[in-house]
């Protein structure tokens, strides 16, 4: 969830000149698989897409502002985009213009933060 409540507050800096939207992949630690310890959320590994939706709602909850699409059961966005866990990009006339790093590890918004400052 914080890393959802620093991406609310990159999309409020950025809300007159940029569009956002968040995509919904394929669980990282479904309840019945790999399961974190510090999950937010009790979610099982989507066997179909009304349950990738459901959970996806979850994440609707905690960015209500922000445009949200859910990945295919064939996770094709994830896959295009290298986003498994997760991932920020800037996207800018059908150009990628920024990739930021794959998370967990490499999802550092408050740096990406600064580097689109720049």
């Amino acid at each position: 969830m914080a890393r959802l409540r620093s991406f609310q507050r990159l999309a409020a800096h950025f809300v007159d000149i940029a569009d956002f939207l968040l995509v919904y992949i394929e669980e990282a630690h479904p309840s019945d698989g790999w399961v974190s310890s510090d999950a937010a959320y009790n979610i099982p590994k989507h066997q179909c897409l009304q349950d990738r939706l459901r959970a996806a709602q979850l994440m609707r909850e905690g960015a209500p502002d922000c445009p949200l699409a859910v990945d295919t059961m064939d996770n094709a966005s994830s896959a295009a985009y290298g986003a498994y866990f997760e991932r920020l990009y800037v996207i800018q006339e059908e150009k990628v213009m920024y990739q930021g790093g794959r998370g967990p590890e490499g999802y550092k918004i408050s740096e990406d933060c600064a580097l689109l400052h720049s």
